[in-house]
């Protein structure tokens, strides 16, 4: 007899209709599963065997064949061991076949009939809702699943459990969406770090208007302390952007732990030794990467030069367009990345050219070397550079105590409503007409940043940067207009050299 049961495939964060069939049928005992299954979808015939029987249901001593359609989109992961072991009831009429037929399932089994939680939850609500259909989903993925608005989601502890419920023996009750997480850490404040107002003040430009910042400064002057208290200057997120984010994360397997809807701007650190396909996304099986996963919140690289070459010319291309694209032989995904890029560095190998109490011991060729590690297209895509000097102790001592990120956050978010009423998105995103539109210049301003461009020898993308900046700088200001003081400032972060 023919079951069929309905799961989804995910192809970048997009989850896509399938079509589980179980056909049971008299011959030799074989388990058979086609339809371009990797090897975590062929070996579900061992987990499943052994979950229906420990679970105490029958597993017929047939020829089973299971199809995954369509035939051609190659299927991974263990997510349709639940419903080929609820097809293979079905196909004996031990479950309804209408019922199963109803549901969106997925779940990987345990030998013992346990459920375990799967990645990409929430884009398997996403696709239920769409069609109008529950979603059955192990446990620990219910409550992730039922943020999606308009769908019913039921989580089983068990395969028994499954067949139980979709019996009508023992009907599961509706997950409700989780609430907030009452225990979140609390963001780092900016008061913690002692001076450093000129460094402060460009991470205040650079978090309103979404601008990319590097920061170069010797061990110790505060980079990394700046750049951790990026996200606590960013607003919460939209509805719409946290569903975003986390259809992100769920896919990654990253919401299993916590569940909840992922509110505050993302923040990711990797190590300067991650691969290419850990920082850009991809692999054997397409994975999203740290740009993906920083998606509307903070990519921070710290150490900057030491990521290897290849990596960080990698960045260039979602830097502008905002999304990866993955190309394999079998298909191609995409993954949305329009995150705020943070870099830290050194001013040469040794940490201390420039520092007024300990002697560089770099040569000249070495400091050249070192800067020559970030390329001149790299850098013309990064907005603001800025270069964070080691304080003294006395200087520290002494510093006042300056705004905290409380302050500063509300500034932050008068500049973004700002920008969002002038033109639904921030500053960083304004390309050709729309910045000329949204950035008009003055006969006197546009004479000085002219001058400017042709002074610091400018691209076409480094002088539009500039312009962004500045129209940043004036949001801050609550100035409609872009004067000569706001233009002065944003060329101040567009330093000739890094030495």
């Amino acid at each position: 007899m023919l079951a069929r049961a309905r799961s989804v495939a995910l192809i970048g964060v997009d989850a896509v209709p399938v079509e589980v069939e179980v056909d049971v049928s008299p011959g030799l005992p074989a388990f058979t599963v086609v339809g371009l299954p990797d090897q975590a979808v062929s070996e579900a015939r061992e987990r499943v065997r052994a979950a229906v029987r420990n679970a105490g249901l029958p597993f017929p001593a047939a020829r089973i064949t299971v199809n995954l359609a369509p035939a051609d989109l190659r299927k991974e992961g263990p997510l349709y061991d639940l419903p080929i072991a609820l097809g293979l009831l079905a196909a004996q009429e031990l479950l309804p076949a209408a019922a199963l037929a109803g549901v969106v399932s997925a779940g990987e089994l345990a030998l013992d009939g346990t459920l375990r939680p799967i990645a990409g939850a929430v884009n398997l609500a996403l696709l239920a809702a769409q069609e109008g259909r529950p979603a059955l989903l192990p446990h620990g993925n219910a409550p992730e699943a039922a943020l999606i608005d308009g769908v019913t989601v039921y989580g089983a502890r068990t395969l028994l459990d499954a067949v139980r419920h979709l019996s009508g023996q023992a009907p599961l009750a509706q997950t409700p969406p989780p609430e907030p997480d009452p225990g979140a850490p609390a963001p780092l404040d900016l008061a913690d770090l002692k001076g450093q107002t000129a460094a402060k003040r460009a991470l205040e430009i650079a978090v309103a208007g979404g601008h990319n910042l590097l920061l170069i400064g010797s061990p110790g002057s505060g980079k990394t302390m700046l750049a951790r208290r990026a996200p606590g200057l960013l607003p919460p997120l939209t509805r719409g952007e946290a569903l975003e984010v986390t259809r992100i994360h769920s896919a990654a397997g990253l919401l299993t732990a916590r569940g909840g809807l992922v509110g505050q701007a993302p923040y990711r650190a990797p190590h300067h030794t991650v691969s290419d396909a850990g920082l850009i996304g991809g692999g054997s099986v397409p994975k999203p990467g740290e740009v993906s996963l920083a998606h509307r919140g903070v990519l921070f690289l710290d150490e900057f030069p030491e990521f290897s070459r290849k990596a960080l010319e990698t960045l260039r291309q979602p830097l502008e367009d905002g999304a990866v694209t993955i190309s394999r032989a079998r298909a191609t995904v995409s993954y949305p990345a329009r995150f705020q890029l943070i870099g830290a560095m050194n001013p040469c190998p040794c940490g201390h050219h420039g520092d007024p109490e300990k002697a560089c011991t770099c040569t000249p060729t070495e400091r050249t070397r070192y800067a020559a590690r970030l390329s001149g297209p790299l850098l013309d895509r990064i907005d603001l550079i800025v270069r964070v000097p080691r304080l003294t102790v006395d200087e520290l001592t002494r510093a006042p105590d300056t705004e905290g990120s409380a302050q500063v956050r509300e500034r932050v978010g008068r500049a973004r409503d700002t920008m969002l009423a002038r033109q639904g998105t921030r500053n960083s995103d304004l390309a050709g007409q729309n910045l000329r539109h949204h950035a008009p210049l003055a006969p006197g301003p546009d004479a000085f940043i002219r001058a400017a461009a042709r002074q610091l020898n400018l691209t076409g993308r480094g002088f539009d940067r500039v312009l962004r900046v500045a129209r940043t700088v004036a949001d801050l200001a609550g100035s409609a207009a872009i004067r000569e003081a706001h233009l002065a400032e944003a060329v101040t972060y567009r330093p000739r050299d890094l030495g």
